[in-house]
């Protein structure tokens, strides 16, 4: 299967979205499900051609000189691709729901962004080299803003702004020129077992300094100080924000990280030049702080905001902490991230929709109201804190068991930290929704079940299930990083 292939379903259900609109809007939503779908097969044959030994490729599309586009599926690529393939079909079930259920505008130019973005995140997780990932990643952030500024008052195109300002002037300014300079001394642009840049010959505050680039060049990593744009962009309808958290945005970041490192870098050029200790301390201050933010805010999409900002920089920490393990639990962290965020962001919609409420302060009993959606939201933030019996344990475990193999305990005492400061800021909120009160309610006042509509409410079931389905099975993600070629 050509990785090619999956850029079709969502750039070639495009034209169908904009001449369907909003008059035949069941038919739109119903030409994207079947787009969704067709991703996931040919995601998934992509994935069953890797594991039975092929090397799937696309061909070359000449730029610059030597310089081609070209896409090619290794382990790291084709888990990307299935689970934003997979989350497109779930987020495009629950926007369904969402977006019929607050009555919001411009639907048919969502739908279409959407697509686009998806498109070019297939773009990103097929990259063969830097130059397709820069590409990807540029138009990930172009079709994406349309999305965060989709209310179109005062407050989204200010939020738009500071969007669009960091993550193209982080790319432009420091990517950019990271990318040129690999250019110039690496033998190519190809991402490679081993590195490309593994006989550059750079001296090793040189190899810290383009390091350096990468790192802050890659904003939607979240890393400080070039994380402001994640919080800002929580004004958007929260399937964008699920978009944002859990599909395409902040994991392409985290996603290019780890693949420029083990491919570009290579893990042993990281730790033999020690170029990644400038930058551990950075990630580390950022999973901390963001954590102690959290705990400040009563807005929930707000408090879920600074959380991702928190979980990325696990990845990112692992990205530079440069052992097999490490990375191995950085590439996992991705998928458990994902399905427990998106989950989180999930619930917080619906209750927007069933509820018209926001703020956590305001919560108060309505677990007796919406049970299953709080039910979920336990799970989901289960998961992200890194308990059994959520998957979010595993990735975690293997992130602080890499930096036990560095030999030192203070990143992995940054974690533990973390999770202190996770279970903090989110376990209270499902134990007030089904301890105390409803205030709404008179005294001796049964509740009455508000749920979100059935699409949400399926969405969040599915999320909220196959958290606890990859802690007990994570065997099919576990055999697919055991193919990535580190050396």
């Amino acid at each position: 299967m050509n990785p090619l292939w999956a850029l079709v379903p969502p750039l070639a259900v495009i034209p169908f979205i904009l001449l369907l609109g909003e008059k035949r809007k069941n038919w739109r939503e119903v030409s994207i499900l079947v787009a969704g779908v067709a991703l996931f097969l040919i995601n998934k044959s992509i994935y069953n051609d890797l594991m039975a030994g092929g090397t799937p490729q696309s061909g070359e599309i000449g730029l610059l000189a030597d310089y081609t586009l070209k896409l090619s599926a290794e382990p790291m690529g084709v888990m990307f691709g299935l689970l934003a393939s997979f989350l497109w079909v779930v987020t495009t079930v629950y926007s369904i729901g969402y977006m019929r259920g607050h009555h919001e505008i411009n639907q048919t130019r969502f739908y279409t962004c959407f697509a686009i973005a998806l498109a070019a995140v297939m773009g990103a997780a097929y990259a063969d080299n830097l130059l397709t990932l820069f590409v990807a990643y540029e138009v990930i952030t172009i079709s994406t803003f349309p999305l965060v500024t989709h209310a179109g008052g005062v407050d989204a195109k200010k939020a738009g702004r500071v969007y669009l300002g960091i993550l193209m002037t982080t790319s432009i300014g420091f990517l950019l020129p990271a990318i040129v300079w690999t250019a110039t001394v690496g033998s190519s642009l190809d991402f490679v077992p081993g590195g490309v840049l593994a006989d550059s010959g750079l001296s090793n505050g040189a190899m810290a300094c383009l390091l350096g680039l990468f790192v802050f060049g890659i904003a939607k990593a979240g890393i400080m100080p070039f994380h402001r744009w994640l919080p800002a962009a929580m004004v958007a309808p929260t399937p964008v924000s699920a978009l944002l958290h859990a599909v395409a945005v902040v994991k392409t970041g985290v996603f290019s990280l780890l693949k420029i490192v083990t491919y570009t870098f290579g893990i042993d050029t990281v730790v033999g030049s020690g170029a990644a200790q400038w930058f551990l301390p950075v990630a580390a201050f950022t999973v901390i702080v963001s954590s102690i933010v959290a705990f400040t805010k009563d807005n929930l999409k707000a408090r879920l905001a600074y959380s991702t900002i928190s979980q990325l920089s696990y990845i990112v920490m692992a990205a530079l902490l440069a052992t097999v393990m490490s990375v191995s639990g950085g590439v996992l962290h991705i998928v458990m991230h994902a399905f427990g965020k998106i989950t989180l962001f999930f619930c917080a919609g619906a209750i927007l929709v069933a509820l018209h409420k926001s703020e956590i302060s305001k919560l108060d009993g309505i677990g007796r109201r919406m049970p299953i959606t709080m039910g979920a939201f336990f799970i989901g933030a289960v998961s992200i804190i890194g308990l059994p019996p959520a998957g979010g344990v595993w990735s975690k475990l293997l992130i602080a068991g890499g930096s036990l193999d560095t030999g030192t305990i203070i990143w992995a005492s940054v974690l533990m930290l973390s999770t202190l400061l996770n279970i903090a800021y989110l376990l209270p909120i499902p134990l007030r929704a089904f301890f105390k009160p409803d205030p709404s309610l008179a005294p001796g006042e049964k509740a009455t079940l508000q749920e979100a509509p059935p699409a949400c409410l399926w969405a969040i079931v599915l999320t909220a299930f196959t958290c606890l389905l990859l802690f007990v099975y994570p065997q099919p993600l576990t055999e697919l990083i055991g193919l990535i070629q580190w050396r």
